[in-house]
């Protein structure tokens, strides 16, 4: 099958790629030439401007939107400028599931239909799979299906043997319904993610910590006694921590593979400063459940844990600071 491919970053290129692998002709565009250049060279058909991108596609033509979630609606206006009634375009990215909605009601408007795909599987992906959440209309959606099939971890699949309802959950690809639902699933998947990732990071901080007992403890007014050192006596070696976990445990997964790669890599986690971005997702999930009045005390916390890795905590900290010198004349330590 045809499909156009906007946007060859690390995901979109690695799906070019997976889709190249799988027999499928794919023309790419980036405003990189080189990004294009690149698979070019590794069979892909190359356009150099978005124009040429919808030219060299049969009709019904599909352009695969693989963009930052605040260009896309620039670039997919751009991309249905030179569509014709019956052309698809989906949005692969993670855009807020209230823009696929309007982006639909929009674009179906011009008998153009859109598709939303929530799409997981980061780097990994050109060998794992991907895992793809979509919403969009039932036709759309079948016509995209040998697309989809080789995308997911399931790897190919003859579109023959795909039941009518779509039924492919246990290959990798599910049609959760219609525009935006894909995408709202993504949003809440990866708020399940921000709280996984919390819950592995302060479980394994803990036990980094199970030694304090061994360490020299100030005593004075501003610090806090630990009343019983010999109960923190541990020196526990994590890297081997998270790889017994990986064989056998309830905790096992994906994320604590990469876990324990880590570890085992830099023990002392050197490389990294400890600021975590957020890109949007785990706020829209909080909205979300705001909205509909569900409590998602876990997932809440670990996107506030984000924002207080990004520095925005400080002033916050400072102003409790000042407040006990304020009441109490507590001086602060240094921080050691």
């Amino acid at each position: 099958m045809q499909i156009g491919m906007m946007g060859l970053g690390r995901m979109g290129a690695n799906m070019v790629r997976r889709l190249l692998r799988g027999g499928h002709e794919c023309v790419v565009y980036d405003i990189n030439p080189a990004s294009v250049a690149a698979l070019v060279a590794e069979g892909a058909v190359g356009a150099a401007s978005v124009d040429e991108l919808v030219s060299k596609l049969a009709k019904p033509a599909a352009v695969w939107l693989m963009l930052p979630a605040a260009i896309t609606d620039e670039n997919l206006e751009r991309v249905a400028a030179h569509m014709v009634p019956g052309d698809i375009i989906i949005d692969g990215g993670n855009s807020f599931y209230h823009d696929d909605v309007d982006r639909a009601e929009r674009l179906s408007a011009r008998s153009l239909n859109y598709v939303d795909v929530g799409t997981s599987g980061g780097v990994w992906g050109l060998d794992r799979g991907y895992c793809l959440m979509i919403g969009g209309p039932d036709d759309a959606v079948r016509h995209l299906d040998p697309i989809f099939a080789t995308l997911a971890p399931g790897g190919d699949i003859d579109p023959a043997d795909v039941s009518e309802n779509m039924k492919t959950a246990d290959r990798g690809y599910l049609h959760c319904g219609p525009s935006g639902s894909g995408h709202f699933v993504k949003m809440v998947h990866n708020g399940i993610e921000y709280g996984m990732m919390a819950a592995y990071a302060e479980g394994m901080n803990l036990l980094k910590a199970a030694n304090s007992g061994k360490a020299d403890r100030a005593a004075d007014a501003e610090t806090s006694p630990l009343q019983q050192p010999k109960y923190y006596q541990f020196d526990l070696d994590l890297a081997a921590i998270a790889e017994v976990w990986r064989h056998g445990s309830v905790v096992s997964s994906w994320l604590l593979d990469l876990t324990a790669g880590a570890l085992k890599t830099d023990p002392e986690l050197a490389g990294f400063s400890g600021r975590v971005s957020d890109s949007g997702e785990g706020r829209w999930t909080v909205k979300a459940a705001i909205d509909t009045g569900v409590p998602v005390p876990v997932l809440s916390s670990a996107l506030y844990q984000r924002f207080t890795s990004q520095g925005e905590a400080e002033f916050g900290d400072k102003l409790l600071s000042a407040m006990r010198f304020a009441f109490g004349g507590h001086h602060e330590k240094p921080k050691s």
